[in-house]
């Protein structure tokens, strides 16, 4: 018979786990919770040392999607809170201030994109969509509220879990050199960018797309290269959503977004970054 976490392990291999395999998995974690008197809303697995878990706020309809979620994200070492409908993932962002979204578009009282526009007015917190959706203008309206990265249903916990630790690493990670270029001053380790002096809010696919043009003024990129080199190859075929992208890093810091001079369109091929940028 398998453990628990081998039965974990199996599961993360197969399209987000049914009901089924959701008991397998869900019933030793309450019995866990309840023979050690934990919270049954949350748990954070003892590992030796004290530490401070990264918060991630799960947000679907369907019960037993979160649950499943929840439970393979728990098992790797995630706080996780949960909310069911729009209203209710206002008020546990505002309540827990977590560190990555899982945000599902299709919700009751208030859907997701309107979710996303609400928390991007107040804060950059990474955001993960999941959606049924495969249209590109789908993907693109839900990259053009902010959100970091975008899931297809069904997809593998294995996958969500993945998606997960690469938006964390873009938003939190980075080395310690300064780039400077013309006006733009963006510091990897503190992941901050000033124009003229003045700090700018990015999200953290804004930042990397930056700091990679940044890495190289002047040289032209495709959108697939720019892809690759922020999210990873397994990205082909959502070249486009660089777009949406590049179009709110313009509003944040061009002077004028209409008529842009520091990320410059290079028709036919893609984008570069002016090598004098408004210096």
């Amino acid at each position: 018979m398998l453990s628990f976490s081998e039965k974990a392990l199996d599961l993360s291999n197969r399209v987000l786990l049914s009901r089924n395999d959701l008991y397998e998995v869900v019933r030793p974690l309450r019995r866990f919770k309840k023979r050690h008197n934990i919270d049954p809303n949350r748990l954070i697995p003892y590992t030796g040392f004290t530490l401070m878990a990264t918060r991630i706020l799960v947000v679907d309809d369907e019960p037993w999607v979160v649950q499943s979620v929840r439970s393979y994200l728990e098992a790797a070492h995630f706080e996780v809170f949960a909310a069911y409908d729009g209203k209710e993932a206002l008020a546990q962002f505002d309540a827990h201030a977590p560190d990555l979204i899982i945000l599902d578009w299709m919700l009751p009282e208030m859907d997701g994109i309107t979710v996303a526009q609400h928390i991007r007015r107040r804060s950059n917190v990474p955001i993960i969509m999941l959606t049924a959706r495969v249209e590109e203008e789908d993907r693109i309206t839900g990259l053009e509220t902010g959100a970091d990265d975008y899931v297809i249903k069904p997809f593998s916990a294995r996958e969500l879990e993945a998606r997960v630790r690469a938006v964390l690493r873009r938003s939190t990670g980075g080395t310690s050199s300064v780039l400077e270029v013309g006006s733009i001053r963006l510091d990897h380790e503190q992941r901050q960018v000033r124009v003229s002096g003045e700090p700018i809010e990015l999200t953290a696919m804004e930042f990397d797309l930056l700091a990679f043009l940044m890495a190289q003024p002047g040289r032209v990129f495709t959108r697939l290269e720019l892809l690759e080199a922020v999210r990873g190859d397994a990205y082909g075929g959502f070249e486009r959503s660089v777009d949406s992208h590049i179009k709110r890093l313009r509003q944040k810091i061009e002077p004028d977004p209409h008529e842009a001079s520091l990320i410059l369109t290079v028709f036919g091929v893609g984008y570069k970054l002016a090598k004098e940028s408004g210096s």
